[in-house]
């Protein structure tokens, strides 16, 4: 297997895990809100990724071996990827509903390779192109489907709002992967990871302080079960997921691959929608997550590396 191809099965890797830790988000958001489930999962992420860097990197609980400009590319990249990006997403799922804002986000993977080809000067062969855009067609034709009672219809002044809120998590999620993939080069993918967390928890601290929000912080903390069901989703999304997208990035020559990948993770969400909801599946939707798989196949060929 080559390089590529391992970067490549690391994406796809990534996609699952991040699913799972949505729903994982999702549940415990319910109960104790986004932000604390925000801050409380890059919390205990740090304390797993640092008992990974104590036993198995010789000792170095903290990065402290990265190089400076490491430390500057991952850290801005978390602060934008996991920091800006979760929350302006976040509140768009809020203001115009999951279907509208997934729509705006699945150009993640186009604003990626236009920001990758400005920022680094990379361009995709003709191959991956047609791979990326079966895969996003198939996603979207699965994020275009709308169901009756999904949504309710939105004044002009809220949609423009929660459009804008998720082109801005767009933005700065393609920034933060283009960084991530500048700053990681060769260096330790779960020591990569607890650096862009390092950037996020910035972030959250500013924030959680100016909203004077410590003590629902520290009530939730307090929370048994919804604390069991974000230890679970750390552990699946911002410690081995992340691990693996960081391995994507180092491993797959453009980042544009890495991000189409990512884009189907609301097609991956389909069967456990069905499985832990109950929610019917269209035929429609099938269409769509066999057109996004074919697209992730071609991109995973290797005639185009």
């Amino acid at each position: 297997m080559s390089q590529e191809q391992i970067g490549e099965f690391a994406a796809l890797a990534t996609a699952v895990l991040w699913t799972l830790s949505a729903l994982a988000w999702t549940s415990a958001g319910k109960r104790v809100g986004s932000l604390a489930v925000g801050f409380l999962r890059l919390v205990l992420a740090v304390g797993m990724l640092m008992a990974y860097g104590y036993f198995f990197r010789r000792g170095l609980a903290l990065p402290l071996d990265a190089p400076l400009h490491v430390w500057q590319m991952l850290a801005v990249s978390g602060f934008l990827g996991f920091f800006v990006s979760d929350l302006c997403l976040f509140k768009a799922f809020l203001v115009i509903g999951p279907r509208l804002s997934l729509l705006v986000t699945s150009l993640t993977p186009l604003m990626t390779v236009l920001i990758s080809w400005v920022w680094q000067g990379r361009n995709l062969e003709p191959q991956a192109w047609l791979g990326m855009s079966i895969t996003l067609a198939g996603v979207l034709w699965v994020v275009l489907e709308q169901r009756e009672g999904d949504e309710h219809p939105h004044s002009r002044k809220t949609l423009r709002y929660g459009l804008f809120l998720a082109f801005v998590a767009t933005v700065a999620q393609s920034f933060g992967m283009v960084l991530a993939k500048d700053g990681i080069a060769d260096y330790d993918p779960a020591a990569s990871a607890l650096i862009r967390i390092f950037g996020a928890l910035i972030g959250y601290f500013l924030l959680i302080t100016l909203l004077r929000r410590w003590r629902p912080i520290m009530v939730a903390s307090r929370q048994r079960k919804p604390m069991l069901i974000v230890l679970c989703g750390t552990v699946v999304g911002p410690v081995v997921g992340v691990s693996m997208c960081m391995l994507a990035l180092q491993k797959c020559h453009h980042v544009g691959i890495v991000t189409t990948i990512l884009a189907t993770i609301p097609v991956m969400i389909l069967p456990f929608s069905v499985y832990l909801y109950g929610e019917r599946v269209s035929v429609r939707a099938i269409g769509g997550a066999v057109v996004a798989a074919a697209g992730v196949a071609l991109l995973m060929l290797p005639t185009h590396c």
